[in-house]
């Protein structure tokens, strides 16, 4: 679990470095036009979310993904490449979306790869057939998104060093806003009837590693992976013979396999939103992250 003082003085310490040696445009503090902000292209919701919380209204932030895409399944038009090679700082997981790596090679602004900044392997103590393979959905781990919002932050600060304090203390007030959420993942998943977490595709191993579940995916690592019947068979025979009595799936993947599964074993199917897109007015990451944890707490039987 994370302490907020030490994340705070750390946040601050490197802000302070950079206001020393970051170059770029300024704008004022106290108010800033369209055409200087600093122009953030991010590729997907969470991404766009750290960005924009950490930028306010110095930062004008594109997302690739639209609202309610997929963006496993993400081609850039070439108005969106342009876009990408326009901005001053791009922020992004490399082999995720390779449209947008091509584009990156292309731009000649900045670019902050975040998977470079978090685990970088798949998460260990799962049963998902990860192989290996490098599991990109690294935002589902609060823990993750603090080194994100401070890697933004830093970028940022290093673009504009005429707002540094600005920059710093918005990123203070969303870390402490992830300090948070933390801590409550934390106890309230601390004893829970079941630590088996059965999900329609494997994008919640980061959070199962952190929170201490076992994650098994129906599908791989990509919900457009069609599983086989050997693979749902053997899913069934574990939800059966592990009690599993809830059956995960999530908004932007169809839900026909997962509810086959439960309907066979008698589990219930809950929906575990996977931030993948953003979310419904007046939401975002920190708000989603709650919900899908009282979803869990009632699905894991957690106390």
């Amino acid at each position: 679990m994370l302490t907020r003082t030490a994340l705070v003085g750390a946040s601050l310490a490197a802000a302070g470095a950079l206001l020393l040696t970051g170059c770029g445009r300024g704008s004022s503090s106290s108010g800033t036009s369209v055409d200087s902000r600093v122009r953030v292209v991010a590729a997907f919701y969470p991404l766009a979310w750290a960005s924009s919380v950490v930028g306010g209204d110095h930062v004008d932030v594109t997302s690739l993904t639209a609202n309610g895409g997929e963006p496993h399944d993400l081609e850039l038009s070439p108005q969106q490449v342009a876009t990408v090679t326009d901005a001053q700082l791009v922020v992004y997981i490399a082999g995720f979306q390779p449209s947008v790596d091509d584009a990156v090679a292309q731009a000649s602004g900045t670019s902050l790869e975040v998977g470079a900044i978090a685990s970088k392997d798949y998460p260990s103590g799962t049963a998902a057939a990860g192989g290996g393979a490098r599991d990109p959905h690294l935002w589902l781990d609060p823990v993750n998104m603090v080194a994100i919002v401070d890697a933004v932050r830093d970028r940022l600060i290093a673009l504009d060093p005429a707002d540094t304090k600005v920059y710093a203390a918005n990123a203070e007030a969303a870390v402490g806003r992830l300090v948070v959420l933390d801590s409550a993942w934390s106890a309230g998943t601390q004893t829970c009837r079941s630590r088996d977490l059965v999900v329609s595709h494997d994008a919640f191993g980061y959070l199962a590693q952190r929170y201490r579940f076992t994650q098994v995916g129906i599908s791989g690592l990509s919900p457009d992976a069609e599983p086989s019947p050997s693979k749902i068979a053997e899913v069934t025979d574990f939800v059966r013979s592990h009690k599993v009595t809830t059956v995960y799936y999530e908004t932007l993947v169809d839900p026909k396999v997962a509810q086959t599964i439960a309907t066979t074993t008698g589990a219930a199917t809950a929906v575990l939103d996977p931030l993948e897109s953003a979310p419904r007015s007046g939401q975002d990451y920190v708000d989603v992250m709650r919900s899908d944890l009282a979803t869990l707490r009632t699905g894991q039987g957690c106390t």
